[in-house]
């Protein structure tokens, strides 16, 4: 399906961790260089596995005011939350990159490629944040996600960091892609044979071995 794409000067980023390997297919696929968009969600205390937002490379940030105003989170458990997660987004930057600098993105067409989604939140955020670089296009493209997750990022407005004033609607996403949107859909990992976690060292491998044979991260 991304063959299909007329593509300028592609660039393929993978999300951490488990949309990486997914990456590294379709990078090979396209003979396109790889490396990875680094973000993080925001899970509400003590049920880490709810988002109320997320955060992705160059301090953008997605609330989801609807979890904040359920989960009655005020604004310093946010801004704490947010810094301890943009430290780990540092640290993680510089654990898989090592020394490269990230990829340059400006005017060109990037796949933004996870091993899925639900809600959508992590892909919004990197999707905001790589508008600031400058990208010919933006193109998030997954294996598997809810039709309504897909329809949401088709119609992806841009925010400011801080999610307060929308800009105008000026979106770069060109079209988001799922080769399947199951219905019921259950959660990512009911449609795959193996679903484990994704360590850090096969991210690190992987990256290692697209610079090595493509020179994809330099």
């Amino acid at each position: 399906m991304l063959r299909e794409l007329e593509a300028v000067n592609p660039l393929v980023l993978g999300l951490l961790r488990g949309g990486v390997p997914v990456a590294s297919e379709v990078a090979r696929a396209l003979n396109a260089p790889l490396d990875v968009w680094l973000v993080r969600k925001l899970g509400v205390p003590g049920q880490t596995e709810l988002a109320f937002g997320a955060i992705a490379e160059g301090g953008v940030q997605v609330i989801n005011q609807k979890v904040v105003a359920q989960q009655q989170l005020d604004k310093d458990r946010i801004r704490k939350i947010s810094r301890q997660q943009q430290r780990e987004l540092a640290h993680r930057a510089q654990l898989f990159r090592r020394a490269r600098p990230p990829a340059p993105i400006r005017g060109r067409t990037v796949f933004l490629i996870d091993d899925g989604l639900a809600t959508g939140a992590s892909m919004r955020a990197a999707i905001q944040a790589l508008a600031h670089r400058q990208p010919r296009e933006i193109v998030p493209a997954v294996p598997v996600a809810p039709s309504r997750t897909i329809a949401e990022l088709n119609s992806q407005v841009a925010t400011t960091a801080d999610g307060a004033e929308p800009s105008p609607r000026t979106s770069l996403v060109s079209r988001a892609i799922a080769l399947l949107s199951p219905s019921p859909f259950w959660g990512v990992g009911a449609w795959y044979d193996d679903f484990r976690q994704v360590s850090n060292s096969e991210v690190v491998r992987i990256l290692a071995g697209h610079a090595r044979t493509d020179g994809a991260v330099q």
